[in-house]
């Protein structure tokens, strides 16, 4: 992530952005040849948690998942189907970030020759919070997938209205829409907009971000709750199972390495580790979940 400040004028946002860009450009390549290079064979499933395997119950349950997993595949392979054809030892990645900076976007959208369809190729998927009138005129006229990333502030109405500007076709999958609220605010505010969207058949899709609410310490390092984290969550399933609709995914800041940003969890991150060696946040950036509180919060 490289966050360009909100008060830097075009002039002073241009050598960063094209060190940014040079940067992500890398990291897909690498990323590219992991995914086609047999690094996400499912194969080799037990190899994928060597660093925080069996440290937790979670962990444990995780490496039980795996084993069934196995299983599967043995009886896959006795069927004569061949386990390592590219199916099962490659997979397909897709990008996103938010779409901030319209000259960027601008700049790196293109029409396809053989659809005469525009799309932004700065990622996959866009999101936007709070959209100007010129952030809605542009991503109306993209094909790329959406998001919308709506709070506690946001009213039924206004969702609706973005929702008829950003997917006014009614495509399923199109548009999705990415709740950033704290538990307390997910069991009040979210039922009504998802009643709004049933009440008017639309079509999207639901993901929760529960690592978005953070803090700064009396130390002054920014860190974020494990527990709260988790009680976003389950406060966002337990209001998609009452309203009867369908919770269809979930955004986690996070990396498989042994970090000490966010604290809790069973690996009991405490606000003394913070700031120490394990802890990297860049300026502008968020805290990440590690590896052993990333696997706990999925089981």
């Amino acid at each position: 992530v490289y966050r360009i400040s909100d008060e830097d004028d075009d002039e002073d946002a241009t050598n960063p952005l094209v060190e940014a860009y040079h940067q992500n450009a890398q990291t897909l390549n690498i990323l590219r040849a992991f995914a086609a290079g047999g690094f996400a064979d499912i194969n080799k499933l037990h190899g994928w948690n060597l660093d925080f395997a069996e440290t937790t119950p979670e962990d444990s349950r995780y490496r039980i998942f795996a084993e069934k997993v196995d299983e599967s595949l043995l009886f896959l392979r006795a069927a004569g189907v061949d386990t390592h054809a590219p199916t099962f030892s490659q997979v397909d990645f897709y990008t996103a970030h938010d779409c901030k900076l319209l000259p960027l976007e601008e700049a790196l959208t293109r029409t396809d020759s053989t659809t005469g369809k525009t799309y932004d190729c700065s990622a996959h998927m866009l999101f936007v919070r709070d959209p100007t009138a010129a952030h809605l005129e542009f991503i109306r006229g993209i094909n790329n997938p959406l998001g919308l990333k709506v709070t506690e502030d946001t009213t039924p109405e206004q969702l609706v209205e973005y929702i008829n500007v950003m997917n006014p076709l009614n495509t399923p999958g199109k548009l999705s829409i990415v709740v950033r609220m704290d538990a307390d605010s997910m069991m009040s505010k979210l039922p009504d907009l998802i009643r709004a969207t049933q009440r008017e058949s639309k079509h999207v899709l639901w993901i929760c971000d529960p690592s978005f609410h953070m803090r700064e310490t009396e130390q002054g390092v920014v860190t974020r709750d494990f527990e709260a984290i988790r009680s976003e969550l389950r406060a966002f399933f337990d209001v998609h199972e009452a309203m009867g609709s369908h919770p269809g995914g979930v955004h986690l800041t996070m990396t498989g390495s042994d970090v000490t940003e966010c604290v809790g969890g069973e690996c009991d991150v405490t606000e003394e580790q913070l700031g120490g060696d394990k802890y990297s946040v860049a300026p502008g950036c968020d805290p990440r979940l590690n590896g052993s509180q990333a696997i706990e919060l999925a089981f």
